[in-house]
């Protein structure tokens, strides 16, 4: 039985990095829309990049049944972003957002959907400024995106940062040495917080709080000092120093190419061995923290806003993202999370956590 639906055609895409739980929220918004309220779906291809290409074609249920537990995205993904000028060319933007507009309206949509972190829905939202209507829906490993509580793709990634520093923890203790493991978090460190507290890690060092070396190093030697032979320092992708936090963008970035290494973790490693004469060795786990099927709790979510998501379109309430609010899906306005960062605060609960069980933050 289908129930009454404002919306009659509606376009759907993934955009930026990949994570677990694409496939099912994309099988989410396509059930609930094809076979509660009858809708057409279009599948677009590659992000924006698919609605400038006009790269698309109808789905199907045989298209979105079975895909559940598949990592990356049917629908294929890029980082276009359409708004942005390619060698500061207005024009470019011009005709991006005009092809993009032309395919909508070509395609008969009634709605555009898109699956995505920041950048993505940033996009949806300036599009709707352009009169296309648009609903979100919050997808990061990183969790960083105002307006839910929680992304879908961050347990799934969550379990895996955790994995990994527990199988660093025997590496470290049969050589005795300090071990950095990398994770991501751009400029927020809600993953490296929590996998290094899930983990058990010794040192945790995140963007929302500038490192003091010569703090991580006493904190190490005191651990050595009392006969803990080993110590493990998470690190995300962001973190930063003080030093590094009180220079300017353009002179942090230069001062960061002066170094010579590869990445935070390295850099990380080579200031520990410097201050400790510790033995300090450093890996980043990079894509593996995104590859792969989505745990159970990333599969539920992403069903539910999903379904969530079919239900705005039925009700014709664009302009929204979906979100987990509470114990509850429900949604705001598209301009909450456009051009920001959720970061996290300095009395959240978590960071009293580590420090309360002899975690050093590096200050």
């Amino acid at each position: 039985m289908a129930y009454r639906s404002v919306t009659k055609t509606l376009g759907i895409l993934t955009g930026g990095g990949d994570c677990p739980g694409l496939n099912a929220a994309i099988r989410g918004v396509c059930r609930a829309a094809h076979d509660r309220y009858g809708m057409k779906i279009v599948g677009i291809a590659n992000g924006y990049r698919g609605l400038i290409e006009e790269d698309v074609r109808v789905l199907r249920p045989e298209d979105f049944s079975g895909i559940l537990t598949r990592g990356g995205t049917i629908l294929g993904t890029s980082r276009e972003k359409p708004f942005k000028a390619s060698g500061g060319d207005n024009g470019d933007i011009v005709e991006k957002v005009g092809a993009i507009k032309e395919t909508y309206r070509k395609l008969g949509l009634d709605c555009l959907v898109v699956l995505g972190g920041n950048g993505t829905n940033t996009t949806g939202y300036r599009l709707s400024w352009e009169g296309l209507n648009v609903i979100g829906l919050p997808k990061t490993i990183d969790n960083d995106i105002v307006g839910t509580d929680r992304t879908f793709g961050f347990s799934s990634a969550l379990a895996i940062g955790t994995e990994a520093i527990d199988r660093l923890h025997s590496t470290a203790q049969s050589h005795n040495r300090v071990m950095v493991i990398e994770l991501m978090g751009h400029k927020a460190g809600w993953l490296a917080l929590y996998a290094g507290v899930a983990g058990g890690g010794d040192v945790i060092l995140i963007p929302e709080i500038p490192y003091n070396i010569k703090i991580i190093g006493r904190h190490l030697i005191d651990r050595a000092k009392s006969g803990k032979s080993f110590s493990i320092v998470v690190v995300a992708e962001g973190a930063l120093s003080v030093a590094e936090a009180g220079m300017e963008k353009k002179d942090r970035k230069k001062y960061r190419a002066e170094t010579a290494v590869p990445s935070i973790a390295y850099r990380v490693a080579h200031e520990i061995e410097s201050e400790t004469g510790m033995e300090t060795r450093a890996t980043a786990l990079g894509y593996v923290q995104r590859g792969g099927i989505p745990d159970a709790s990333d599969r539920v979510l992403a069903t539910s806003l999903g379904t969530a998501a079919a239900d705005l379109l039925a009700k014709e309430k664009y302009g929204r993202m979906v979100a987990l609010q509470g114990d509850d899906i429900g949604s705001v306005d598209l301009s909450v999370p456009e051009g920001k960062v959720k970061t996290i605060p300095r009395d959240h609960y978590m960071i009293d956590t580590a420090a309360s069980v002899g975690t050093c933050l590096g200050e």
